[in-house]
């Protein structure tokens, strides 16, 4: 059977696009895109996919003998010779018109055989994870678990109902949308769509319709419950009034209703509304960012760049603690907790002012990490008289701006508001992982200094972005609501 006559086959593959976006799916059975170029980030995530894989191989050839699969018929027939393990199985269930190829097949003592994936999931939970293993299952025809080799190193095993109930889910699901001539109706999610390779097909659309969705803080079940108050464009939703709305389930408040209803003015006017007088904490303000890298070795985060911006603020003041590698994860930390010790010495009050709640949650679990939540300066840290101010917060509280989503980078680089632009403008937090995995990988001296400096210069500009956004912020109208 050719690759074409399976084109329309269910896949075990499709579990991801399916959970993603059901219109995505639709897109690759029926209108497939060329293959696009994928980006650094997702690249590196499956380069470490195979990694992981091969590791997983290696262990388990050092005690079975593995087959490598080369076909349907082949998996077949290695089934049929009873080997004990087989690598790259391929199945299928023509009938059904149902498709999967999980990485091994490890024979039970039954004579049976097992499915078993590796995974860089740290969770067996996880939604796809389910199916696919279900679905593996579900083409072996027996009742033995899968297995899951999960990237913290625990092997996990799925099998019971609740797994069985996602799998049927999925399969009708996906027989609905194989059958349907046009795409299925769907909501626009930022998160979602601009990753999605089909997203010029799918954004002119929202766009024209004009869908509530395409404003931040407007989901796509507030955008399905405002359509059935008839409410169903941006421009009706501008027009609303607070009182007007009903109380719907994710639409309760009237601060809600009303913060929802400037999202939409600010939307089509490009307007910034301020809803509160924002008071910034005084003292003497630190700036500071983290880069962490979530793919360690133990999966544990590894903080290898604490970056601070200290008076004056030019771009020579900023200061930095850098780790190499997780092996000097604690030392990273315990210098970490140094500096702030030097700068609250060196000054009679600071703020350390971070964007978004993620650098303090950091602090918090390298203290549970190294058990030192007694330690006094992380007590100060973490207590009610923190130095540390989350500059996001003033804005979601206060602020109505003319933006998708409120990233630091969304507000600092908009030319109406902030417009802070970064020296590479193709930095980013998962940017720098991929830098950072180049910097351990690399061996010659010069290039990794090279790369680390790239990073180095993504951090201090992420530190004199939130400064500017400090100052944006002062020079805001206090006036109160508008």
């Amino acid at each position: 059977m050719d690759k074409s006559s399976h084109q329309l086959f269910i896949k075990a593959s499709d579990v991801s696009a399916w959970v993603t976006c059901h219109r995505r799916i639709w897109f690759d059975k029926h209108q497939p895109m060329v293959e696009s170029e994928l980006d650094a980030f997702t690249q590196f995530l499956f380069q470490a996919g195979l990694a992981h894989e091969a590791a997983i191989l290696e262990k388990i050839a050092q005690q079975h003998p593995v087959c490598r699969a080369q076909s349907i018929d082949h998996t077949i027939d290695l089934m049929r010779q009873g080997v004990p393990v087989i690598y790259q199985a391929r199945l299928i269930d023509v009938e059904a018109g149902l498709i999967g190829y999980p990485d091994f097949l490890i024979r039970n003592d039954n004579g049976a055989y097992q499915a078993a994936d590796a995974k860089l999931s740290l969770s067996e939970n996880k939604k796809t994870t389910q199916i696919q293993l279900g679905i593996y299952r579900r083409l072996l025809k027996n009742d033995l678990p899968a297995i899951v080799y999960l990237g913290d190193g625990r092997v996990a095993q799925l099998g019971d109902g609740n797994v069985d109930a996602l799998v049927d889910q999925f399969f009708h699901s996906m027989q609905t949308l194989l059958s349907d001539n046009q795409p299925p109706i769907v909501r626009y999610s930022y998160s979602r769509c601009e990753i999605c390779p089909y997203i010029n097909r799918c954004l002119p659309e929202f766009i024209h319709k004009e869908d509530p969705s395409l404003l931040y803080g407007v989901d796509g079940n507030m955008a399905d419950q405002l359509a059935q108050i008839n409410i169903s464009t941006i421009s009706q939703l501008a027009d609303s009034g607070a009182k007007s709305i009903p109380d719907l389930p994710h639409l309760k408040s009237e601060k809600k209703k009303n913060r929802a209803i400037l999202q939409a003015r600010s939307y089509l006017t490009g307007k910034l509304f301020q809803l509160d007088k924002i008071d910034l904490p005084g003292g003497t303000w630190i700036h500071f960012d983290i880069e962490d890298d979530p793919m360690t070795n133990s999966r544990n985060r590894h903080v290898y760049l604490w970056g601070f911006l200290i008076p004056s603020y030019t771009k020579s003041c900023f200061e930095y603690v850098w780790s190499d590698d997780e092996s000097t994860d604690y030392d990273g930390w315990m210098s970490f907790l140094q500096k702030i010790e030097a700068y609250r010495n060196r000054y009679a009050s600071i703020v350390i002012a971070h964007y978004s709640n993620h650098e303090k949650s950091t602090i918090k679990k390298y203290a549970e990490r190294y058990s030192m939540l007694n330690n006094n300066t992380v007590s100060w840290l973490l207590g009610e008289d923190s130095p540390l101010f989350d500059l996001q917060k003033p804005i979601l509280n206060s602020l109505v701006l003319p933006l998708q989503r409120y990233g630091l980078k969304d507000i600092c680089k908009h030319p109406g508001l902030v417009n802070f632009q970064w020296e590479n403008d193709e930095s980013g937090s998962q940017w720098s992982v991929v830098q950072f995995k180049r910097f351990q990988s690399e061996e010659h001296l010069v290039a990794k200094t090279n790369i680390k400096e790239t990073i180095l210069n993504y951090n201090r500009d992420d530190v004199i972005a939130t400064r500017r956004l400090e100052l944006w912020i002062r020079e805001l109208s206090v006036d109160g609501p508008k």
